[in-house]
């Protein structure tokens, strides 16, 4: 999909000056902010579009180079250190956050570092078949949750809430330093109310003026099919409560793969080694294979080699981007008996002067073929 005009997605004009790009991103980053848009993908783009086009606007060089070349002007992100466009939100608020002193919190206009509950993970166990099909599972956390009587204010009631005396109710303050240069300003979360606004002046009993309270919660999961070990994924809101009415936190959920007794992984294929005898390698036979969804026939051609791989076409796992299903690759090996009777030695005596059982030129070419494979 081709990118909107950096312009267009801050709407400014082409000569709109510094402050003026500053003030439209500053405007877009609040009106698409995650937080505000809890859960809402398009908004989620929006966001990080509109911080792709501050990044590049805001930047006298990167401006001119854009105003140039347009996008490719940014192609490559060793040529120009631009925006790639792979940056987190992380990413984003430690670039851009000075803009807003911190994280945005309660859609109030200001942000705020101490707004936000803190992050939980866990960790789930899948086996094959749950990752082959996608799963439900219903997890118990115990977290930080609002408390329930104060409604996560902290305070007794809402008569115990005043403004901040510090701050004035704006969150921040603002300090002046003398400098070579003239007066500096800058500004910081207030000290008193973590930027809140509020103080309180009588708290809540049962939570003691925190806002929050520790209880246990029933989370359902639903995991996409085609997810692997060490894969993690996050559940905006589902963390810890923020103190006194913050933004939650995110529940981090990191996939641990269960070990299958007969099948291996390979990315989204499975392997399966089997191992046939001498008489079913030789003469041929039908033998069953373990599948995901259960045991499945396969035909053993007669002359079968140890090494040779049988596909089973989707028989594997899904992409987790629902881009194919992988295969079952059953690996034949051919298990040579380690103790013979002597009537058995004598019939393989019998049979080692015959000149089928004596490899042929071909067959040790496919060998050393594999061989060389194996080695490069």
């Amino acid at each position: 999909m081709a990118k909107r005009d950096y312009y267009e997605v801050l709407e400014v004009s082409k000569n709109a000056s510094a402050e003026d790009i500053k003030k439209a991103y500053r405007k877009k980053a609040i009106q698409y902010h995650p937080d505000k848009n809890p859960g809402d993908k398009a908004a989620e783009e929006k966001f990080k579009e509109a911080a792709e086009a501050y990044d590049v606007l805001s930047n006298d060089q990167k401006r001119q180079r854009y105003d140039r070349f347009g996008h490719a002007g940014f192609e490559g992100a060793a040529q120009g250190g631009g925006f790639s466009g792979g940056m987190s939100m992380e990413d984003i608020f430690a670039q851009f956050g000075d803009l807003f002193g911190g994280h945005f919190s309660s859609f109030t206009g200001r942000f705020d570092a101490s707004s936000r509950g803190s992050d939980l993970r866990v960790k789930v166990k899948l086996n094959l078949k749950e990752i082959a099909t996608g799963v439900e599972k219903k997890i118990k956390v115990r977290k930080y949750v609002s408390c329930s009587k104060c409604h996560g204010s902290g305070a007794e009631n809402d008569k115990a809430i005043a403004t901040c005396p510090t701050c004035k109710g704006s969150g921040y303050v603002v300090h002046v330093t003398t400098t070579f240069l003239g007066q500096m300003q800058s500004r910081s979360t207030c000290h008193t109310c973590q930027g809140s606004g509020k103080t309180i002046t009588k708290k809540c009993p049962a939570c003691n003026g925190e806002g929050v309270t520790q209880a246990e919660e029933i989370i359902t999961l639903n995991i996409p099919a085609g997810v692997g070990e060490g894969m993690q994924f996050a559940m905006r809101g589902k963390g810890n409560a923020a103190r006194r009415g913050g933004v939650a936190g995110d529940l981090l959920v990191l996939i641990e793969e269960e070990k299958h007794p007969e099948l291996f992984r390979d990315e989204n294929d499975l392997v399966y080694n089997l191992l046939l005898t001498v008489p079913q390698a030789t003469l041929g036979d039908s033998v069953e294979v373990p599948t995901i969804s259960g045991k499945v026939k396969v035909k053993i051609e007669p002359g079968t080699q140890p090494g040779k791989i049988l596909r089973l076409r989707n028989q594997g796992l899904p992409s987790v981007n629902s881009y194919g299903t992988g295969d079952l690759l059953v690996n034949v090996s051919v298990y040579i008996p380690e103790r013979l009777s002597s009537s058995e030695k004598e019939k393989m005596k019998a049979m080692a002067v015959s000149e089928n059982f004596k490899p042929n030129q071909s067959a040790k070419e496919r060998i050393f073929s594999k061989f060389k494979d194996l080695m490069t």
